[in-house]
């Protein structure tokens, strides 16, 4: 299986975890709009079901199914529930995520382990329920969506950094695992986005003192979305969206130790000195939040005014 035809993909089964926002609510209607059926999972139940009556209105079949990653029963029903009203499994998007912000020792233990369980463990479960339906099938494309901190690193991001940097091992190894069988009719992409104007900045939780900043430059994410759509048409083995991650990883590779000590530098200035005062929170890290709901947080657009 090398990839679908974009004049195939009309009912081809895409679940997507992480959709009640961000890439992942981007990526629904983007396929819905294709006419793939569209599995939904995420937290945010009512957000669901309304995105599942969106992608029906676009021509794609939906079904919502609300899902705690971080729980493996969760994402076992998610995988029995889209078996039972599809019958397979073309492709599985693993995207739901959560990060918390702040120096290592002053994010409560339980937000860390909360964060590796929601990015990491969260991804290891879709990947193992969706890879053995795929090996079942003989076929099936798997993109585990990580992050250019998978690659690299910030303060300050402790535990998030560490989960992507697990997610991109995960689908390292996973795709060595096929190389070695020769097995070419399965796809582990590995989606490393930088900073985007997505609700992630307003879910985090923050324990720096100081209000979160999204980082510059912003990027759109209706480019990961697109990145997503052709992935599933055109497979790769790793995709980093946004020209800056392409320079950030190339330079940890080529000099790390400047590379480590200036985004050191620049993240505690801007983060840790330059914003004001805030609480701390938890954010979404344990519950959802009822706020971030769309595929962008609007963060550009306020900037250009």
């Amino acid at each position: 299986m090398d990839g679908m035809d974009e004049n195939t993909l009309m009912g081809k089964v895409i679940v997507i975890t992480g959709a009640s926002s961000g890439f992942g609510k981007g990526a629904a209607l983007r396929f819905a709009e294709a006419g793939a059926s569209v599995v939904l999972a995420a937290r945010r139940g009512r957000l669901l079901q309304e995105l599942q009556a969106q992608c029906e209105d676009l021509g794609g079949g939906s079904l919502a199914v609300a899902t705690d990653v971080s729980r493996m029963s969760d994402v076992e029903r998610l995988f029995e529930k889209t078996l039972e009203g599809f019958g397979r499994i073309d492709v599985w998007i693993n995207d739901a995520g959560v990060g918390a912000i702040g120096p290592f020792e002053k994010v409560p233990l339980k937000e860390h382990q909360q964060v590796v369980m929601t990015n990491l463990m969260g991804t290891v479960y879709g990947s193992y329920f969706a890879y053995r339906q795929f090996l079942r099938q003989g076929s099936g494309i798997l993109i585990n969506i990580a992050s250019e901190l998978g690659r690299h690193s910030v303060p300050y991001y402790t535990s998030y950094t560490a989960a992507k940097h697990g997610v991109v091992g995960l689908s390292d190894s996973l795709r060595q695992e096929l190389d070695a069988s020769d097995i070419r009719s399965i796809h582990i992409c590995t989606v490393m986005p930088t900073a985007h104007d997505t609700p992630f900045f307003d879910h985090a939780a923050n324990h720096t003192g100081r209000e979160v900043l999204a980082p510059e430059p912003l990027h759109d994410p209706e480019n990961v979305v697109e990145t997503l759509y052709r992935l599933v048409i055109d497979p790769k083995d790793r995709q980093i969206v946004g020209g800056d991650g392409i320079v950030k990883v190339l330079m940890k590779n080529i000099a790390p130790r400047i590379r480590e000590k200036r985004a050191a530098k620049q993240m505690h200035e801007q983060q840790m000195e330059q914003q004001p005062p805030a609480p701390d929170t938890s954010g979404a890290v344990f519950t959802p939040m009822p706020e971030g709901t769309g595929v962008s947080a609007g963060r550009n657009a306020e900037r250009e005014h």
